[in-house]
């Protein structure tokens, strides 16, 4: 049984044959007593979530020193990236599925260990196909260890002030991470070489893996019941068509029949997903989940946000290292305040306004402090200071995910019955992959094409000079900043009109499968 809030969110309550008290007024019989180690959990499910979107930018900074060394060629080193965002974007919703079914717990012990020999394996690459093969293995590992580490954060705190500061935590490592990421690609590849990019990981999954047993608990959810095979195929062949119909996009153009083909499949694929998933007897992706208005709009808000903000990481780390002539530590350092505000926005003010404050307030507020942070960016010019120019958008961005971020996460997995919380976070996480890669191209996309014509309209001889391939750069950031912009105030209205409601009370309890 359950009951409804306004915009269709269920709440759990207690079954029962007679008239129950009203909404307002109801109190959960079988509400289960608080973990005692619960925030040892945290603590947990927190390694591995940094681990996970460390992951995705650690290895950034690290890609000329590899490309060098193992002897890739400039068309081959984006499969370094598109490895593991192709495995990890396109496998999400298998892995969630398969942690409700055979426990969260589980599979959340068995990502970590195969995360931990992936990286490994990757550290130890003799050449560009070992390499490729570690990262795809690591991106299909996360897509496992991913939503078990969100639906275990999701069913252990129940208490709606614990569940914030626990979402808190969460969503500063879900958008400071990739900030992280990248200080630290940038110490191990100046202090010690590119395969500590990869050999970070095991000391962080070994910690988490000692901890797991120890503190983790998962709660009842669905132990019986088949894997929606076809459902599975078409989802993830979708998904993985897109994600690399995109990933082709940048070096071979729109056109492409390489682009145009994967991106028409992958439509197709997910279009018939849709169809067979209102249909199967087990469905992979209970349709219910994202038809909820609510949860719909949070996730939207999610995707949105990824797709403003992850040209951000790749745009500033040219912009530093090539036009202000930054080392790489230099670079890696100059994204901490964006880390920090994440950290500041999610855990002290998302973090306590959130239980009595509308989660689309939170979210609103939050895009439209990051969109004025990506406008201070396009206004960036080859002699910008950083102190003056570059730290306050970085501050300005960074508490406006940290504000959204944490809201969002929170709202989206709230009220989730405990058969579906393992895909609900993985949707979740679907929505935020796919968005970053989708982001990452089509904003470089707009930079790369707003960079040709400028150069096509200054320069005058065969060659452009420095100066101007710098002027030309820059020019193409800025418009892209300004795109990002306007991505994120669109982020802003989504989530203001869809958005309705506060957090339910008792969000997070488990409801009777």
């Amino acid at each position: 049984m359950s009951k409804k809030r306004p915009g269709g969110e269920s709440l759990p309550s207690a079954p029962s044959t007679a008239t129950g008290p009203s909404p307002d007024h109801e109190v959960p019989a079988a509400t289960p007593a608080p973990d005692p180690k619960r925030w040892w959990a945290l603590a947990v499910i927190a390694l591995a979530q940094l681990m996970v979107i460390l992951d995705g930018t650690v290895v950034n900074i690290a890609l000329p020193s590899a490309q060098r060394a193992l002897g890739m060629s400039d068309a081959d080193r984006q499969w370094v990236i598109t490895a593991y965002t192709l495995a990890f974007g396109g496998l999400l919703l298998l892995g969630g599925r398969i942690a409700d079914l055979v426990g969260r717990k589980r599979t959340f012990v068995i990502g970590l260990a195969g995360f931990a020999a992936a990286s490994a394996l990757g550290g130890a690459a003799a050449g560009p196909g070992m390499l490729f093969a570690a990262r795809a293995l690591q991106g299909a590992f996360a897509a496992v260890l991913a939503p078990s580490a969100l639906s275990l954060l999701a069913t252990t705190f129940t208490d709606p002030k614990e569940r914030a500061r626990a979402f808190g935590v969460y969503g500063a490592l879900a958008g400071g991470g990739s900030a992280v990421g990248l200080i630290v690609g940038g110490l191990l590849t100046e202090y010690l070489n590119w395969r500590w990019s990869l050999y970070v990981n095991v000391p962080i999954a070994l910690a988490a893996l000692l901890g797991a047993p120890a503190f983790l608990r998962d709660r009842s959810g669905r132990r019986s019941g088949h894997l929606d095979v076809p459902g599975a195929l078409l989802g993830c062949g979708g998904l993985v068509a897109l994600v690399y119909g995109f990933s082709e996009a940048e070096p071979r153009g729109w056109s492409s029949p390489s682009v145009l083909t994967p991106l028409v499949a992958g439509v197709v694929l997910l279009a018939a997903f849709v169809w067979w998933q209102s249909r199967a007897a087990s469905p992979l992706l209970p349709l219910r989940i994202v038809r909820d208005r609510v949860r719909a709009g949070s996730l939207a808000t999610m995707g949105l946000a990824t797709i403003g903000m992850f040209g951000v990481f790749l745009f500033l780390t040219y912009y530093l290292q090539v036009v202000l002539g930054y080392p790489p530590v230099r670079t890696g350092l100059a994204f901490v305040p964006i880390s920090a505000g994440i950290v500041i926005g999610a855990t002290q003010i998302a973090a306590r306004l959130l239980p009595r404050t509308a989660p689309r307030t939170l979210m609103s507020s939050g895009m439209v402090l990051a969109a004025a942070g990506m406008v201070l960016l396009s206004s960036l010019t080859v002699h910008a200071q950083y102190v003056t120019h570059v730290l306050p958008a970085l501050l300005l961005l960074g508490l406006g995910m940290g504000l959204t971020f944490m809201p969002v996460y929170a709202t989206a997995t709230a009220g989730v019955p405990a058969q579906d919380a393992g895909v609900a976070s993985a949707v979740l996480n679907t929505v935020q992959q796919m968005g970053a890669s989708l982001g990452t191209v089509l904003l470089n996309t707009i930079a790369t094409g707003a960079t040709g014509r400028y150069l096509h309209s200054h320069v005058r001889g065969p060659d452009a000079d420095g100066a101007t391939l710098d002027q030309g750069m820059v020019h193409g950031f800025s418009v892209a900043y300004r795109c990002s912009a306007g991505v994120l105030l669109l982020a802003a209205l989504v989530a203001g009109l869809t958005v309705w409601h506060r957090t339910p009370k008792h969000a997070g309890h488990d409801a009777p499968a």
